[in-house]
């Protein structure tokens, strides 16, 4: 049986005891069956993956006791994503996709034609680190707050933007030219508005892009643009050793 990988906020280090985040216990016991004295695998993204022994569990209740760390910790180099705020199941899983995919960030986006008006932060958060408990990387990435459109660029800090821009002449990802790993933006169900794309287009930091002859729903293309970065110029292209 596989050995429980858990993503913790406390500090990691060989003896120190912790306890388990609200849901832990439950999942350990009810799901995976485990008792006291078992093994399971910590990461909190500062200290590395330790093994570890449950040293007490009692229905949500569960103390855990680090032993030795197995990987050191990694600098988190993937893309940041922003993308527009879309619907709840689409947008829970594009988070878990891309999580695993490697992205170090993701910044909702609140566009004209985006359909919510507000992301469930905390719910998001939960799902990002699933997914980083069950591929193994490191850490979970940020989940930032959802700010409007205008609102994101005013605040961005000029490093490379690829905007996914249907319907307008633009350069195809995998060909963009070599450079730092750009972050990634993409739009709502509809696409960009003409004013939004105008407005991005102004920006000396932003790339318009295409994904390709075909329309893809977003949550496709945000999979698809970050599987290309990933493989041209990020950890797929690269070995890395956890």
């Amino acid at each position: 049986m596989s050995i429980p990988r858990l993503y913790t906020e406390h500090d990691l280090a060989e003896g120190e005891a912790i306890s388990a985040a609200p849901g832990q216990g439950r999942y350990l016991g009810s799901v995976m069956r485990k008792k006291e004295g078992d093994e399971i695998l910590l990461f909190n993204g500062r200290d590395g993956e330790w093994k570890a022994r449950v040293t007490a569990i009692r229905k949500d209740d569960a103390t855990f006791t680090p032993e030795e760390r197995r990987r050191a910790q990694t600098i988190a180099s993937g893309p940041v994503l922003l993308v527009a705020a879309l619907k709840r199941e689409a947008m829970e899983w594009v988070v878990e996709k891309v999580t695993e995919l490697g992205v170090r960030a993701i910044h909702p986006v609140l566009t004209t034609r985006a359909v919510p008006d507000r992301v469930n932060r905390a719910r998001l958060f939960l799902i990002a680190r699933e997914a980083a408990e069950q591929c193994e990387r490191l850490d979970v990435p940020e989940i930032a707050e959802a700010v409007p459109l205008y609102n994101a660029l005013g605040a961005w800090d000029g490093s490379p933007l690829a905007v996914a821009a249907e319907r307008r002449r633009a350069v195809p990802l995998a060909q963009l030219p070599p450079g730092p790993m750009p972050a990634l933006l993409i739009g709502p169900e509809g696409g960009f508005t003409g004013p939004e794309l105008d407005a991005l287009a102004r920006h000396p930091f932003v790339a318009m892009v295409s994904l390709g002859p075909r329309i893809l729903r977003a949550e496709t293309a945000a999979v698809s643009a970050l599987a290309v970065l990933q493989a041209t110029r990020g950890d797929w292209a690269h070995q890395t050793d956890e």
